[in-house]
């Protein structure tokens, strides 16, 4: 069974490189279809810390939610040099969340999916709204796009990057489109 998986990323340490890397990373370990414009946005908590590159993408996997964040997260953060830390704010290389899988309702660890973020923090919401903004949340009934309207968010609270792009090149088993400032991943025929 193909399952998809909205996932949201964030990264303040090396954010350019770390955020394209699991990109690039995911594109290998699963089938990217689809990966959102790059915000920018402050930290949360310890503010003595720089800010944060957030994104979201979309993805294709005949895994489960656990096996995913097991075989496909959890390496690709080791990869990147994340450490957990008691911190819960602090710094990160990479930081790869499970926002929504289908349209269930999962428990996974200590978080259930579709993850709260999704309704309380912009920098959640409205990148995985640029991707799939009629998506419906399995929970409250609205659209992505309707939830990442709810949000009232000025540029000190979130800026658009338009100097970083995690679109990924072409390659002989992908073709790539631009839509609403997203990058659609489809494969080649």
């Amino acid at each position: 069974m193909t399952n998809r998986v909205y996932l949201s990323l964030g990264s303040n340490i090396e954010p350019e490189k770390n955020m394209r890397a699991a990109v690039e990373m995911l594109a290998t370990l699963a089938r990217l279809r689809a990966v959102s414009s790059v915000w920018e946005t402050p930290p949360l908590g310890l503010t003595d810390q720089p800010d944060y590159l957030n994104a979201a993408a979309l993805a294709e996997t005949d895994l489960t939610a656990p096996q995913f964040k097991r075989q496909v997260i959890r390496p690709i953060e080791r990869a990147l040099g994340r450490v957990r830390t008691a911190a819960k704010f602090g710094p990160r290389s990479i930081d790869i969340d499970i926002i929504l899988f289908n349209r269930d309702i999962v428990q996974l660890d200590n978080h259930t999916i579709p993850n709260r973020e999704l309704l309380e923090r912009p920098f959640v919401g409205i990148p995985l709204a640029e991707i799939a903004p009629d998506y419906i949340h399995p929970e409250t009934g609205q659209s992505l796009s309707e939830i990442a309207a709810s949000f009232s968010v000025t540029e000190a609270d979130m800026r658009l990057r338009v100097d970083v792009s995690l679109a990924l090149t072409p390659s002989k088993t992908f073709t790539q489109s631009t839509q609403k400032q997203s990058t659609i991943i489809e494969p080649g025929f």
